[in-house]
């Protein structure tokens, strides 16, 4: 039998845990509930699952902070749970470090597949550009490793250096570099990324992808990833 995928969820409503893991148990998830953050963040370092499920308001420690203090210890891939989506907190959670966010209320389909789609992308963090069997174009190849003036992209080892010096990125960061390396000097929108990054099949919250952006430039150089108004993204070959 296959290993089950362990998620740690942490949300302060009674209802809506106990319902919310009775379905992840149902399509063969283990989960782990908490009611607050301070025991979230023990059953983390405790337990490591494969995914965090994290509501942004819950007692003891706030969803987002969490979320920074899981994000200071590992690459586990984190989506956070908010009650509105226009809300500040949608932001503040990415910028923490999550992976992607669901607004509550959710069906529990909906909830299921964003956790398959971002399990799916950090089991194949290597995405597009990765094996290394061409050259791309406008970017020195040496083997796999492609040179961008400073920047250096191991597609094999998934390795990032800047100036030499190595570059911490999430998987999903690393996914989000990955295919602006393939195709440098293309100008890809924001919905073709929320399609090959965050594998969505339909449509979604392009906030994810600027936040993320902006924390890809904060590591790899804030001019090496330039905005195209009114298009979308391109990496400066």
């Amino acid at each position: 039998m296959a290993e089950q995928t362990h998620v740690l969820f942490v949300e302060d409503d009674d209802v809506i845990r106990e319902a919310t893991q009775l379905a992840l148990e149902r399509d063969g998830f283990a989960v782990t509930a908490m009611p607050d953050g301070l025991a979230g963040l023990e059953a983390f370092r405790a337990d490591q699952p494969d995914i965090a499920l994290l509501d942004v308001m819950v007692p003891g420690l706030d969803g987002v902070s969490l979320c920074r203090r899981i994000r200071d210890e590992s690459t586990v891939p984190v989506i956070m749970l908010s009650a509105r989506a226009d809300s500040i907190d949608v932001v503040l959670g990415l910028e923490a470090g999550a992976d992607d966010y669901v607004t509550k209320p959710f069906d529990g389909a909906v909830l299921v597949a964003r956790i398959r789609a971002v399990l799916r992308r950090f089991g194949h963090a290597s995405g597009p550009g990765s094996t290394g069997s061409a050259p791309v174009d406008g970017a020195d190849s040496d083997g796999g490793v492609l040179h961008f003036g400073d920047l250096e992209i191991d597609t094999v080892g998934m390795e990032v250096h800047k100036d030499g010096a190595p570059v911490a990125l999430t998987p999903t960061e690393m996914r989000l570099l990955l295919e602006f390396s393939s195709a440098p000097g293309t100008v890809l929108s924001r919905d073709k990324l929320l399609e090959r990054v965050w594998d969505y099949g339909w449509g979604g919250d392009t906030r994810v992808v600027d936040v993320h952006v902006q924390r890809l430039r904060t590591k790899v150089g804030q001019d090496r990833i330039e905005t195209v108004r009114g298009f979308g993204y391109k990496l400066k070959a």
